[in-house]
């Protein structure tokens, strides 16, 4: 692990460059290494890059900011909580589902069909935000300076999947343990996947289907080796820009509410992205005229409505019972502290 975080290191320092001039803001430069996202979501690296490099101007702080996305310094997107507590990094865009292996509380952000459209994950982290933090920093030493969705979570396949019942049997990408538990429910074989993992692994037919927003999808050109979408939502996708507690020390209590003010603008942006990009991305992997980027000929189903029902029913009889199991084991106040935040905001107790 110690060698990893030092190739990640070494390589952020060779290919960084910096996004703001040192010069700009009165005061001794403040150093900040920031990995972002994937370099396949060009629209989420542009706002990004675009933040950064304006960021000490916004902030008035003079910041001496290196970024790369996370796949060009060769992190792995469930790792990027050790990478933010080890102190290799002092801002991380992190994907939340992946890192609830080292933190299963953080799953409840966003478990599988307790939120499934964007307002009512939104709704869910607001209610939750408060814990979540106060959880990331306890064991990370990190705060979320942002949380926002990637968008719904559909299926994407290489077979004719036109309803949840023809997942059975099938091989399906998962990537949280919620998504596990429906996946099983269903029946389904879940298949624990990177997401630079599941384009060869539908090329090569080792899984069916992958469990993704349609603007990842997209972005990853997983139009060349799927056939059929089905868009029924079962998730947001939350992901975060997560800061080291030690980094955040380092700024004047000013500077901290400077931060935080641009951060929250940022997240907002990245909400907005997600509302309008998913029919963006739908059209383009559907060949439909409204796409104004590359077009594929994916066929996208239309959603049964029992198949939402099917989603519902499993959240109380697998997903929910999973969590508590999984969580408690861990942290003893797990589902207490759900039920009083993220539960009570979208009408779920955990027995």
């Amino acid at each position: 692990m110690l060698r990893h975080l030092r190739r990640a290191v070494a390589a952020l320092c060779l290919l960084a460059l910096p996004l703001a001039p040192a010069a700009a803001q009165q005061g001794p430069a403040m150093p900040l290494r920031i990995t972002g996202h994937f370099a396949a979501n060009q629209k989420h690296i542009d706002i990004e890059r675009a933040f950064y490099g304006g960021l000490a101007a916004e902030t008035d702080i003079n910041l001496q900011i290196t970024y790369n996305p996370m796949d060009q310094v060769g992190v792995q997107a469930a790792d990027a909580l050790r990478h933010l507590r080890s102190g290799a990094f002092d801002v991380m865009s992190v994907v939340i589902g992946p890192v609830a292996r080292d933190e299963p509380f953080f799953d409840g952000l966003d478990l599988i069909g307790v939120s499934p459209t964007v307002a009512e994950l939104r709704t869910a982290v607001d209610a939750g935000r408060e814990a979540f933090d106060r959880r990331l920093l306890d064991r990370f030493g990190a705060r979320a300076v942002a949380l926002w969705p990637f968008g719904p979570q559909y299926f994407f396949c290489n077979a004719p999947v036109r309803s949840v019942a023809d997942l059975r049997g099938l091989k399906v990408r998962s990537y949280t343990p919620s998504m596990t538990a429906l996946l099983t429910h269903l029946g389904a074989s879940p298949i624990s996947l990177q997401f630079s993992e599941v384009y060869p692994a539908l090329q090569r037919g080792v899984v069916a289907c992958g469990i993704t927003s349609a603007v990842s999808a997209y972005a990853g050109n997983w139009g060349e080796v799927i056939t059929h979408v089905l868009p029924l939502s079962l998730a947001g996708g939350i992901q975060g820009h997560f800061m080291s507690a030690q980094a955040w020390r380092r700024f004047s209590p000013q500077q901290q509410e400077a931060l935080s003010r641009a951060f929250a603008r940022l997240e907002r942006e990245l909400w907005q992205l997600a509302e309008v990009s998913d029919a963006e991305s739908l059209a383009c992997l559907g060949g439909q005229p409204a796409c104004t980027g590359r077009r594929f000929s994916t066929t996208i189903a239309a959603v049964p409505p029992e198949d939402e029902a099917r989603v519902r029913d499993a959240v109380t009889a697998v997903v929910l019972p999973t969590f508590r199991d999984g969580c408690n084991r861990v942290w003893a106040d797990c589902s207490t502290t759900w039920n009083r935040s993220i539960g009570a905001a979208r009408g779920y107790v955990i027995p």
